[in-house]
């Protein structure tokens, strides 16, 4: 009986050494929704017009949104940092993480064959996860 005793416990000891502990407080918020200061550009799709300009898909992601402080628009920028074009977004995207929305009629010179998508905070301005999209030819 002894034995059986001290084999159950020894199992149970076993098992809960095993385990993950429990999440604290903490661990179980979102991470980084309140700290985080810029949106992240998390996809790009750039198309070419037959007019010559390109249209950019533009996916961002800004946990954090609320009416207050918002994800509120984008630049696309050339491999000189050169800006040439801006977008504004007039309102928060809280309950539609990540968004996308849809920006046409962007002029870039010819010979260039990628660009930068920034993100922009309503506050913090510009920064965040960035992303380089090369564009089509043709």
């Amino acid at each position: 009986m002894r034995r059986l005793l001290l084999g159950l416990l020894l199992g149970a000891l076993v098992l809960t050494s095993c385990s993950d502990p429990a999440p604290t407080e903490q661990q179980t918020q979102s991470s980084g929704q309140s700290d985080q200061q810029f949106p992240d550009v998390v996809e790009v799709v750039a198309g070419r017009a037959e007019d010559g300009t390109f249209t950019f898909d533009v996916t961002m992601s800004s946990p954090y949104d609320t009416p207050e402080r918002y994800a509120d628009g984008w630049r696309i920028l050339g491999p000189d940092e050169e800006v040439y074009a801006e977008m504004t977004l007039d309102h928060d995207h809280a309950a539609e993480q990540p968004f996308t929305r849809t920006q046409t009629g962007v002029e870039i010179p010819d010979g260039v064959t990628s660009v930068v998508v920034e993100g922009r905070d309503l506050e913090n301005g510009y920064g965040g996860g960035t992303q380089t999209v090369d564009l089509p030819t043709g």
